[in-house]
């Protein structure tokens, strides 16, 4: 699986949120300055810029703030890091990856220590097998984003949770308080744990001990934890808590739920910012403005952005590699059934914490990949691993060892046959159909591509490119974009026209669009703007993420 992910870190183009996040992290790591993409936490984006230190890397020197739209801001910024950079860009792309690298094959390792301790080796090694050959790892392990670190994060919680609950001590209770702070700097998503967190501390505090000094001492206990992950929050910020930037101020309270509480809500937000990082407080504010206004998506042909309550269940369905489809619902159902007939507890919070994750997600409004419910599959594949060493355990053990071996075998065939695509991987559950049509965004299409499409124009001596593209940074490999594309191909005043699976979808194209009039693009026009070219055959299709079309001559 390492060797997996570097050759992806090391071949594949910057990806759409890789463009703010490095930027991003670098900035935090050398200018203590938080304000650029406040929608995530810096942990993972810190982490990852720690190697950057070995490359000559400069850093703008001050964020330019001309309206109140800091998503602007911190693209804008990104943009002019890049272009400073130019010269050693892939270098810091590369190194940036490396952590994340780093951290993921740190949550197999965790995976395998948390199934040996509870359910023995052969468990513990299933699971890490289904780890290591599941397309959305490998799509995801070497990305410079929250997403894997988050699954990190979530499990991490979940061994030192259970652990503190099974014997909780001084040690434990400062572990597990760290562990919470660093959930907490990862992804905003992992607030969940924050309830779970609080009510684990006060239940071994009411419920350890007969003697009044007992529990003092486990109430003590629970009070040092709850500073430990306040401490690293603010550990996580530098220990900064300056007011809010005017033009993010403004922001806050324009985008407040509604004008009676802006102000009652801007003076809860200064009071919990003597304790909480100012900017910590104001990502998560963005969090729950973003998933309110909701974005914009498509699935199964269909297009909100209000979101859908199944949109992650049908996600995990078309995205996952079939063989483990299979297993996950085997495992779920056996699991479900040995917990409740069997009563064996141990699988009681393997379950709840995936369901408490995958509940959650569910009511998200922000519908863009099924990336974001990645803190959900370490749970499965312990339920997978757990199940495949109980199979083996009972009769006719040779048909089933054949059976298991299939199993095995058949994700190797998908991971190896899938290679090096998985970002834009579906199973057969698609029925033939285009991924663009069932699923778009991050699902299908993040940039990755965009250096294959490069070295393919330079073969055919195209220097330059009409395009719509996530992410699509093509002038570092000396391609110039033009202009966006154009909605009919023979207009374009090049000769190439590249259209991303997110666009041809029509999820993704700009909501800035005007028609011949002037008028800005209706709903539905905006979705049809590349409409004619779905019916167009692509010249070269890069990854199944990229359609590259020429003019007829």
């Amino acid at each position: 699986m390492g060797a997996n992910l570097i050759s992806n870190a090391a071949f594949r183009s910057l990806t759409n949120d890789e463009f703010v996040h490095i930027p991003s992290g670098h900035r935090y790591l050398v200018k203590r300055d938080f304000t650029l993409n406040p929608e995530h936490p810096p942990l993972a984006k810190v982490w990852a810029a720690l190697p950057l230190a070995l490359v000559h890397v400069r850093p703008l020197p001050s964020v330019e703030r001309n309206h109140d739209d800091f998503v602007a801001a911190t693209v804008n910024y990104s943009a002019q890091f890049w272009e400073l950079n130019r010269g050693h860009w892939w270098q810091i792309v590369f190194w940036s990856r490396v952590p994340i690298i780093v951290l993921t094959l740190g949550l197999g390792v965790l995976i395998y220590l948390y199934g040996k301790t509870f359910f023995g080796v052969r468990a513990a090694l299933f699971a890490v097998a289904l780890f290591s050959l599941e397309p959305t790892m490998l799509a995801h392990g070497w990305i410079v984003h929250t997403d894997i670190p988050a699954a990190f994060g979530f499990l991490l919680f979940f061994v030192m949770l259970q652990k503190y609950c099974l014997n909780p001590s001084l040690a434990r209770s400062i572990c597990l308080g760290v562990v919470t702070g660093v959930a907490l700097l990862i992804k905003f998503s992992l607030i969940v744990i924050a309830p779970v967190f609080f009510c684990a501390l006060v239940y071994r505090t009411l419920r350890q001990g007969t003697f009044r000094s007992s529990r003092l001492r486990r109430f003590a206990h629970s009070i040092l934890a709850a500073a430990c992950a306040i401490v690293v929050i603010n550990a996580g910020y530098f220990f900064q808590h300056p007011e809010l930037s005017s033009q993010d101020l403004n922001w806050f309270l324009t985008n407040a739920p509604s004008p009676a509480s802006s102000e009652p809500l801007f003076h809860l937000f200064n009071l919990l910012s003597k304790i909480f990082p100012t900017y910590y407080l104001f990502g998560i504010f963005t969090v729950y403005v973003h998933n309110h206004q909701g974005h914009p998506a498509s699935l199964l042909g269909d297009f909100r952005s209000s979101g859908w309550w199944y949109y992650f269940p049908t996600a995990l369905l078309l995205k996952t590699s079939l063989p483990f489809l299979l297993l996950t619902v085997a495992a779920v159902r056996w699991a479900f059934w040995a917990a409740l007939s069997r009563r064996e507890k141990l699988l009681v919070p393997i379950f709840a914490f995936a369901a408490l994750y995958f509940g959650m997600a569910m009511t998200s409004r922000i519908n863009i990949g099924v990336r974001h419910i990645a803190p959900v599959f370490p749970f499965l594949f312990l339920l997978g691993g757990i199940f495949l060493d109980r199979f083996l355990r009972t009769r006719a053990h040779y048909s089933k060892r054949i059976l298991v071996t299939l199993t095995l075998a058949s994700m190797v065939l998908v991971a190896v046959r899938a290679y090096p695509d998985y970002l834009s991987f579906m199973n057969s559950l698609k029925l033939e159909k285009p991924a663009w049509q069932l699923l778009s965004d991050s699902n299908v299409e993040w940039g990755e591509d965009t250096g294959a499409l490069a070295r393919y124009l330079h073969e055919k001596g195209e220097p330059s490119i009409m395009a719509a593209l996530s992410g699509g940074w093509l002038t570092p490999y000396g391609i110039h974009v033009v202009d966006y594309a154009p909605p009919d191909l023979q207009s374009s005043p090049t000769r190439y026209v590249a259209i991303g699976a997110a666009s041809l979808n029509g999820s993704t194209v700009r909501g800035d669009l005007k028609d011949g009039t002037g008028k800005t693009l209706t709903e539905e026009e905006r979705i049809n703007y590349f409409a004619n070219y779905r019916r167009l055959v692509p010249e070269k299709v890069f990854g199944n993420s990229i359609y590259l079309y020429r003019k007829t001559e």
